[in-house]
């Protein structure tokens, strides 16, 4: 009987220092580190989800009017990099969002979907996929 009640109280522990762990939906909100170019991007409430706006980069630094120029849409290049919205609609939480679409000023991609996943407290894991067999992920870091 004694081996059993230890058993217990040790499951109890488990569960309640497990939940003390858990992620919250205010985890993922903030500015991250992106893998590129010195980039920061700020996730934020937008509606009942959650977006993403670039708030910072090398490139910004040097020229905080730079625009859009890489798009692969010609007719949005002359928008400004500078709080450019690229992460939209995301939703679930407090650990994987999903949502669409995603957009690299960097590069001039776009993903249609994408989830957010929030590996650790100052990690977060962003795919971006133009088809469920193609997808492209990059690990943030909090800033």
């Amino acid at each position: 009987m004694t081996a059993m009640k230890i058993a217990l109280a040790a499951l109890a522990l488990l569960i309640t220092s497990s939940g003390g762990a858990r992620a919250d939906q205010s985890d993922i909100l903030g500015r991250w580190r992106t893998t590129q170019h010195g980039g920061v991007v700020e996730i934020y409430h937008c509606g009942g989800a959650l977006c993403g706006r670039v708030v910072d980069s090398e490139r910004l630094r040097a020229n905080p009017n730079l625009l859009d120029e890489r798009n692969h849409n010609r007719t949005l290049r002359s928008r400004r990099v500078m709080d450019l919205v690229v992460l939209h609609n995301f939703t679930g939480g407090p650990e994987r969002w999903t949502g669409g679409p995603l957009y690299d000023p960097a590069t001039g991609d776009s993903a249609s979907s994408g989830s957010l996943r929030l590996v650790s407290p100052s990690t977060l894991e962003v795919k971006g996929c133009l088809a469920a067999f193609l997808c492209r992920t990059q690990r943030w870091t909090k800033a």
